[in-house]
């Protein structure tokens, strides 16, 4: 399927945000292995796996239950964002071609929001630092839902917010749970390629109506 025919009736686009409109998962490795470290403990090979597409407060919980950390919830989670702060101001590039693609379709018309995991502070600052408020008319994150990715509940409620039915929605999603999250919902999914998520190619190609390793404003 091409991008121009998955394009017909579609009304409104959604993104998640890291991996997928911002280069950005290589952050959380190293703030995850510094966080650890800090209680003297090591980043287990399979944690990325257990927490894609939740969101952050239910990665604070899960965080505090495996690794037994004594500090409040809260003050977890504003660590995090201490340490995820910097990097995503200063050190997180858009994915090419992704400004332009923004821009160009947003003079056609298209609504578009955000469907993040990140907490909502972070994915406010990014699309602030990067010009790109504008494009936007919602953002839900994981935890304005009751259910985190894989399951369907954040972009239908991105879409309830925009007006658009489902079926008129396009994904535009990195990871595996994502891509089953816009699926569920009804939607057609456009996987982007990241180096984060390189091993799950094979079956994000098979999952997603459409696979692309950059943005462009003409398919």
């Amino acid at each position: 399927m091409t991008f121009h025919e998955i394009l017909q009736d579609k009304k409104a686009f959604l993104f998640d945000l890291d991996g997928t409109l911002v280069d950005s998962m290589w952050i959380w490795h190293q703030i995850d292995v510094e966080y650890l470290g800090r209680f003297g403990l090591e980043l287990p090979r399979d944690l990325q796996s257990c927490i894609d597409g939740i969101c952050s407060s239910e990665t604070t919980q899960y965080f505090k239950e495996r690794f037994s950390i004594p500090d409040p919830l809260e003050q977890m989670k504003a660590d995090w964002n201490r340490m995820a702060w910097d990097k995503y101001l200063r050190e997180v590039p858009l994915k090419p071609g992704a400004g332009e693609f923004l821009a160009y379709h947003h003079t056609r018309g298209i609504k578009m929001g955000i469907a993040s995991s990140n907490s909502r502070e972070l994915v406010e600052a990014v699309i602030g630092v990067h010009g790109l408020s504008e494009f936007f008319e919602t953002i839900v994150t994981g935890c304005d839902v009751a259910r985190g990715k894989p399951s369907p509940d954040i972009y239908l409620e991105a879409a309830a917010r925009l007006e658009t039915d489902p079926a008129h929605c396009l994904v535009f999603e990195d990871i595996v749970p994502g891509i089953l999250a816009g699926r569920s919902a009804g939607m057609k999914v456009v996987a982007v390629e990241d180096a984060y998520s390189r091993y799950q190619e094979k079956e994000k190609r098979k999952l997603a109506d459409l696979y692309i390793t950059e943005y462009q404003t003409d398919f």
